[in-house]
């Protein structure tokens, strides 16, 4: 039986994606593997659309392409545990927008694939956005361009005590300390035992092949909630200007995942930024896993 036509594969965009769609009822087990990994590598993102996969086949799908789950430890943003599987979480716990971005580049270890899960859509809104790092380098102004390649970005942040505990899942200082220093994170333990961190990294990365470049990092987000907290590593200001530059960008080549009840979203995080439309009702039930390619 031949399995591939009994799908249809359609673009998510012009320049990266593509929608998988179950057009005759197969379990989504019983897509070529092999097919997975090649569009993946050449597009970026895939959507399983029509498979009506439960969260347990989810698992099962995701950890058959994958390798090395993370459990968030260090996350900017609090994520709950799904049945006590550390690499299962939510990402519902607020309900605002959120700017692309690169998952987890304020710190050196972060995942390289992201899988999403639709356990339940929002009623309205709430969608998921992406779009191509690459897209996105090759639309920045030549001053940009330049620009980025000769500073590196700058991310302070201070924790209290309690913060500390809950995002590096520890007491112990130490141990915190040393999660710090394994992400290449300065660190400082202040005398009321809050702690002081700088990390520094580029806003453009090689991509897989070293063909492109590719505009990926945690700048927008970081800039939407506090409009100073990233700098230059210079210590050079990032401009009003520079940044409506990124946001226009980032408008004009976002695409929106308006989810159902079921799809599944495989994302390289080494290329393809994400982020979310605001929502307000209670509905949306999306998960989440962090980890490596398994290929």
């Amino acid at each position: 039986m031949d399995l591939t036509a009994q799908i249809e594969v359609k673009a998510l965009a012009k320049e990266f994606g593509k929608i998988i769609i179950n057009s005759d009822k197969i379990n989504i087990f019983q897509v070529d593997k092999q097919l997975i990994i090649d569009l993946f590598k050449e597009y970026g993102v895939l959507l399983f659309r029509g498979f009506k996969a439960e969260c347990d086949e989810f698992l099962e799908f995701s950890n058959s392409l994958s390798a090395d789950f993370m459990d968030y430890i260090g996350g900017y943003v609090k994520r709950q545990e799904i049945n006590g599987n550390p690499s299962l979480l939510t990402v519902n716990d607020f309900s605002s927008a959120i700017k692309l971005h690169g998952e987890m580049y304020y710190q050196k270890h972060h995942p390289a694939m992201i899988w999403f899960y639709c356990n339940q859509p929002p009623l309205k809104d709430g969608q998921t956005i992406v779009c191509d790092g690459k897209q996105f380098y090759k639309e920045l102004s030549d001053s940009l361009k330049n620009l980025f390649q000769q500073k590196k970005l700058k991310y302070p942040s201070k924790l209290s005590k309690n913060d500390w505990q809950i995002r590096y899942k520890t007491e112990n200082i130490k141990t915190a300390i040393q999660i710090c220093l394994d992400n290449d994170l300065e660190v400082k333990v202040n005398e009321d035992e809050s702690m002081s961190r700088v990390y520094t990294c580029p806003a453009v990365y090689p991509s897989r092949s070293q063909e492109d470049l590719v505009f990926i990092n945690s700048l927008l987000p970081a800039q939407a909630v506090n409009r100073n907290l990233v700098r230059f590593d210079d210590d050079s200001e990032i401009s009003k200007e520079i940044i409506s530059e990124l946001n226009a960008i980032a408008e004009q080549i976002t695409v929106e995942i308006n989810w159902q009840k079921g799809d599944i979203l495989m994302i390289d995080n080494e290329r393809i930024m994400h982020g979310r439309r605001a929502f307000s009702d209670n509905q949306r039930d999306i998960y989440i896993r962090l980890c490596s390619l398994g290929f």
